[in-house]
């Protein structure tokens, strides 16, 4: 196949949801988790719940990066674009994510200098084009982004470009898959592994799923045709393994130079994931030796104390059931506040926030049906 209608194929999608129904053991409910927010939202888009069979269950999981980002990053990222002379250099899907008292389009509008970049590069040549500013980019996603942001930190450091730096809340998608399966509330006996990051970590780094926890689980691509052989792959599996779908672009190893340069630039460390709390060795942190361009020590350490004062009191939505939506324990027609209080116009939480959020996809696709 060499093209993306190929990938869309409906002939070849119903053919694959045919041979799923004749292969699935009708005595058995398989719960699937998609892990990643792609795989969620092309799942309602492309209709593919409505022409599977009814035993097999599809439920949303944490590889939303911008969902599963904290209040505490929000509000650290606000209070440092507070500073006379900062440009905070974001993302767009950023920007609507609420922090505790505020959002970092809110403080666009009341005249903080919040720029969206559309890659590293860019926030890098802001930084060469604004030598008397500070550049704080907000190195936010998982394994798929953070080679660029790590390459973008060693690329400073070579060019001696010292008014750029990051404010880094990266995270691993292994350890997160390990705290839900040891989670009481995970329902999903199958995972459908997210390709991205894969492309990056390779196969290995699941095997706990199967080994360990019997899980069974398929590394796919995004697109439907993708995802309905990965289901048929889980299925059909006789014992629980890590197989790959996804082969046009995962190698069994990953990456190895953007393994390098994340190896390089960032070291393991404790992460707060919304909804699931502090999940340890999920975080990336910048190295000492590359300190200086690390926004955290920058600006937020008590030692410079620029801006602590202005990091507020920690808060979260009581009513915003996030959380349990990340873990596959709820949906969002279980919260009392989507499509009322909640929406991708005025949302309340992340997962509302984000193009690849579950309520904003159960919102656009099935919410009015």
């Amino acid at each position: 196949m060499k093209y993306i209608d190929e990938y869309r194929d409906k002939v070849l999608i119903k053919k694959l949801a045919e041979e799923i129904r004749r292969k699935a053991d009708p005595a058995r409910i398989y719960n699937i988790m998609e892990v990643c927010g792609t795989h969620t939202m092309s799942v309602f888009k492309f209709g593919l719940r409505d022409i599977l069979p009814a035993n097999i269950n599809l439920m949303s999981g944490p590889g939303c990066p911008v969902c599963v980002t904290p209040n505490e990053f929000i509000d650290r990222a606000i209070a440092i674009s507070k500073i006379k002379g900062v440009i905070i250099a974001t993302f767009g899907d950023m920007l609507r994510v609420p922090g505790s008292y505020s959002s970092l389009d809110k403080e666009k509008a009341l005249g903080a200098d919040i720029r969206v970049v559309y890659s590293t590069i860019d926030a890098l040549e802001l930084a060469r084009k604004n030598r008397s500013k500070e550049v704080v980019f907000l190195g936010v996603g998982f394994e798929t982004t953070a080679p660029t942001v790590a390459a973008s930190i060693d690329i400073a450091r070579k060019e001696k470009l010292k008014n750029y730096s990051v404010l880094c809340a990266h995270k691993t998608m292994p350890e997160a898959l390990e705290a839900l399966v040891r989670s009481k509330d995970l329902k999903a006996d199958s995972f459908l592994l997210p390709g991205h990051v894969s492309v990056i970590i390779g196969r290995k780094p699941y095997e706990f799923l199967s080994k360990r926890y019997n899980k069974r689980c398929v590394i796919t691509g995004f697109e439907p045709l993708d995802i309905m052989q990965a289901i048929l792959m889980i299925v059909e599996q006789k014992t629980p393994r890590v197989d790959i779908q996804y082969k046009r672009l995962i190698k069994e190893g990953g990456n190895r130079l953007a393994k390098d340069v994340i190896a390089k630039v960032f070291e393991k460390c404790d992460s707060t994931w919304r909804g699931m709390g502090v999940i340890k060795r999920s975080g990336l942190k910048i190295r000492k030796k590359y300190g200086y361009f690390d926004a955290e020590k920058r600006f937020l350490n008590k030692t410079i104390g620029q801006v602590v004062g202005q990091v507020v009191r920690l808060r979260y939505n009581k009513n915003c059931i996030c959380g349990d939506v990340l873990k596959g324990a709820k949906t969002p027609k279980d919260c009392g506040l989507f499509g009322k209080r909640c929406t991708p116009e005025n949302p309340v939480g992340s997962c509302m926030v984000s193009g690849e959020g579950t309520c904003a996809a159960w919102y656009k696709y099935s919410y009015k049906l």
